[in-house]
């Protein structure tokens, strides 16, 4: 397939004190978020002054496929669109067809297969599509990258940056915790038999091994939504109360879960945890994610060169034991059956 353009798809975030609360409603509507749980998350982009990190990043990132793009002699602009926030991905899909757009890649900041990682950003691809009707562009959605090996690398070698800033009596004894956004454990069962948890778990395994740890935990944080339903466990927060009773000195956190610094990473961990941390007397030490690194570009890309030259994926960890892997040439990417319910 041949791309003239490239689409970078997110999630989206306020940019300011007066759009936080349409945010957090365009994001939780329809789940039944309670209204005090929307005025607590709130608070905390108000922490930053209403802005979030992500539209930021995302930015950055652009600029750095830009210039990954030059070195490859490629001729491909890059546009912007987000799902709950500007630039909305009907917005986007619509310049891209007034200036001419046939057929974009698509790249998602998810690296995951399951409802909101993937089949989510399917659906605002459909929307964008139909808002700019029968003349929008095709958009394929490129595969999912949770094992792709440059965010493996990126990952290790910020695991090793964060054992590096705890004192150097500490860096061997160290738990290593893996965090991840929880879901609902009704939405975790929809896709390929907890594709999500499963695709998770992969990754945390390739990046504890690059990064040479024999052993580690793998938790969850950020959940939201009614009390009485069942998320993914167990929370973060749990996890290091029970490591701080075994008598555990120092946590090295990955948050595997985020391919950028955004509030759950800012807020939850680097507020809430490190305090918590701090409470029990555990030496707390955050993992970056790629952000807006050249390697993220350029895995960006090796996707894209991936589809356009119908190549192999290129994979870490030799044989792929998670269900819903690849891509298909309509950007189905994702597990038959994943779908909203």
């Amino acid at each position: 397939m041949n791309f003239d353009a490239v689409l970078l798809l997110s999630f989206g975030g306020p940019e300011g004190p007066e759009q936080v609360m349409p945010f957090l409603e365009n994001v939780t509507r329809g789940r039944g978020v309670p209204p005090e749980r929307l005025a607590a998350v709130a608070e905390h982009y108000l922490h930053f002054g209403g802005v979030s990190p992500i539209n930021g990043i995302n930015r950055e990132l652009i600029g750095a496929i830009e210039t990954e793009i030059a070195a490859r002699g490629w001729d491909l602009p890059v546009y912007f669109g987000n799902r709950n926030w500007e630039p909305y991905v009907e917005d986007t899909v619509a310049t891209m067809r007034d200036n001419g757009v046939r057929h974009a890649a698509v790249f998602t900041t998810s690296a995951w297969g399951g409802y909101s990682g993937c089949v989510q950003y399917q659906e605002d691809i459909a929307r964008g599509r139909a808002a700019a009707g029968s003349a929008a562009p095709e958009l394929t959605k490129l595969r999912q990258y949770f094992d792709h090996p440059l965010l493996i690398e990126m990952f290790a070698d910020a695991v090793r940056d964060a054992a590096a800033t705890l004192a150097p009596d500490l860096r061997d004894r160290a738990r290593l915790v893996f965090t991840a956004h929880s879901i609902p454990l009704r939405a975790a069962s929809r896709c390929g038999q907890d594709l999500y948890q499963r695709q998770v778990g992969h990754t945390a395994r390739l990046v504890a091994a690059a990064a040479g740890y024999d052993d580690y935990d793998q938790v969850w944080q950020s959940r939201s939504g009614p009390p009485q339903v069942p998320w993914l466990e167990p929370d973060v927060g749990d996890h290091l109360e029970a490591l701080a009773q075994a008598g555990t000195e120092a946590v090295i956190v990955c948050p595997v879960g985020f391919v950028a610094d955004h509030i759950e990473v800012v807020w939850d961990l680097d507020n809430e945890l490190a305090e918590q941390a701090a409470a029990a007397g555990i030496a707390f030490a955050r993992a970056g994610t790629p952000n807006a690194q050249p390697r993220f570009a350029r895995l960006a890309m090796d996707l894209v060169d991936e589809a356009q030259r119908g190549l192999p994926p290129v994979r870490a960890g030799g044989a792929d034991p998670v269900p819903g892997y690849g891509f298909s040439t309509n950007g189905a990417v994702c597990t038959p059956g994943c779908v909203a319910g």
